[in-house]
């Protein structure tokens, strides 16, 4: 199930949203779900907050090594269209 963020749409305004909605919180739902449009313990508006995305990052380029570990076959071109298994 993916993880959603929402904050309360009036955030600045104290009497128009609660503690947990004002600096915002995360619910996981799934993806067949409506966006909820009222926060589940005060009852005010909340609005849905794009986030980033985490994305691994390679710090290097993988070697021969590190595919063939990884279960990858490592091909070499040795003529025009030609392959060959390393």
């Amino acid at each position: 199930m993916p993880l959603y963020e929402y904050i309360s749409e009036h955030a600045d305004d104290p009497e128009s949203s609660c503690r947990v909605c004002a600096k915002g919180f995360e619910l996981r739902r799934p993806v067949d779900r409506e966006p909820l449009k009222v926060c589940p313990l005060c009852r005010h508006a909340v609005k849905k907050v794009i986030s980033r995305v985490n994305t691994p990052k390679i710090a290097k380029p993988l070697s021969i090594s590190d595919a063939k570990k990884a279960g990858f076959t490592v091909l070499e071109k040795r003529d025009e269209g030609v392959y060959e298994r390393q």
